[in-house]
């Protein structure tokens, strides 16, 4: 429990306790003040205590959002078996065994009823207190993650469509496709293994581009591809080294991270026989880094740095460690996070916005109904009681708030019903068969 809680639960036995003192003390004297909110003190910690722990046992097994029904039943019925036991035990404790003003049989008769059913129903509103807060954040959680998910999936799409365009950039196919040509003629061989490495560095784009991680060992073969490519192309102007420890192959990088910083480090240093430009792909920490010896060519415009940026976008959207820039008079080097948590991997359906909005609209609606009904299962919590009380205090010989909460109570049952249970699920079917037959007509 953290510390906010048990503030919250100290006002919560503070408040009872000096409603109690006022409405139901005789000697109104400091030591039954301070007796009193020890008692209160243990109720509130007590029925906090097994409620928060309930709530928080219901929330790690039933999602709110995709078990609803599940999770609102069997809340409901584990809440008020909680409450009433741990009621029913708090009050034994006092008055059986603190101020022993009652015996285990009187304790259980009609004369502690009243104090039992009071205690129970504050219980009750403690318990639709925590459940309408975990309602809530789970929503915002489920919110958040759907927004997470959206700019995943446009970061990646960004990443993807940065990559082909680097590869299919004309000035890189004009280079690429002359050395093939030149390849055909001098060397046949070489020529076949560098439109095998085109082909296979395509491939992979393909394969991972509904991708969020792929294993360092598929990145670093893939890069080893596109490195042998770039090779034939530079032949000794460009030089690799790999250096990746055997226990890091096994762990999660995001795909393509490699080739769009082998592409950087091409096309912002220049590379020539006598002052070859020296790339090395290495294990550092839990990072994987990419370095070259810094051999600033003259920029005819300046980059706009798009590929680094979006690496650095994706990772934040993965995982709170950063992906670092380094650079000094001689190197240039950049190290992206190695994950040991595999994510989800494949990408969400694209949704087109009209379904989008529907979902929306929908959602919008389904989250005021259960606003509605939680609203209403705490008014009815919170006036009862005093219905009681007041009910007890003026006219303790006509019962009368039976009514007022049998009557409410039906309806809150009724507006449980329709929320959760037969009220939704009818419409939703019938709707369903209605256009079921209609599309069959047609």
């Amino acid at each position: 429990m953290n510390k906010k809680s048990i503030i919250s639960l100290f006002w919560v036995a503070f408040g009872v306790n000096i409603f109690f003192f006022i409405l139901d003390t005789d000697e109104k004297t400091v030591e039954n003040f301070f007796f009193g909110l020890l008692v209160c003190l243990m109720y509130s910690f007590f029925i906090g205590l097994s409620n928060g722990f309930t709530n928080e046992q219901l929330n790690k097994k039933f999602s709110w959002t995709e078990q609803t029904r599940t999770r609102v039943t069997l809340g409901i019925i584990l809440v008020i078996v909680v409450n009433v036991v741990v009621s029913y035990l708090c009050g034994y404790i006092n008055f059986v065994l603190i101020q022993k003003t009652a015996t285990t049989e009187t304790f259980f008769s009609v004369k502690y009823s009243f104090v039992n059913w009071f205690t129970i129903n504050i219980a009750l509103l403690i318990s639709a207190f925590l459940h309408a807060k975990g309602f809530m954040e789970e929503l915002k959680k489920t919110s958040k993650k759907e927004v997470v998910q959206q700019k995943l999936i446009a970061n990646s799409a960004n990443a993807q469509f940065e990559s082909l365009k680097n590869q299919l950039d004309p000035h890189f196919l004009f280079n690429s496709l002359n050395v093939l040509s030149a390849l055909i003629d001098e060397n046949p061989n070489q020529a076949q293994k560098f439109t095998s490495s085109m082909s296979k560095i395509y491939r992979y784009v393909l394969e991972q581009k509904d991708k969020e991680l792929v294993t360092v060992s598929d990145e670093i073969e893939f890069a080893k591809t596109y490195c042998n490519l770039l090779k034939t192309r530079f032949e000794d102007s460009v030089d690799f080294e790999f250096e990746v420890k055997i226990e890091d192959e096994q762990k999660f990088v995001v795909p393509l991270s490699l080739q769009l910083l082998l592409e950087n480090c091409i096309k912002h240093n220049f590379a020539t026989s006598s002052k070859p430009l020296i790339i090395k792909i290495y294990s550092e920490d839990s990072y994987l880094s990419i370095e070259n010896n810094l051999q600033k060519r003259e920029q005819l415009k300046e980059s706009a740095g798009i590929g680094l940026a979006n690496i650095v976008q994706r990772y934040s959207l993965l995982t709170d460690q950063n992906v670092f820039v380094e650079e000094s008079e001689s190197n240039f080097k950049v190290k992206i996070p190695i994950l040991t948590e595999k994510k989800s991997q494949k990408m969400n359906t694209y949704i087109s916005p009209d379904t989008e909005n529907i979902a929306y609209e929908r959602a919008v609606k389904r989250v005021k109904e259960l606003k509605g009904f939680y609203g209403n299962l705490i008014s009815y919590c919170i006036v009862i009681p005093f219905l009681i009380i007041i009910n007890l205090l003026t006219s303790p010989d006509h019962i009368w708030f039976y009514w007022a909460m049998l009557g409410w109570g039906i309806g809150v049952v009724a507006h449980a019903m329709n929320v959760f249970a037969i009220g939704k699920n009818w419409e939703e079917k019938k709707i369903q068969e209605i256009m079921s037959k209609d599309n069959f007509g047609k």
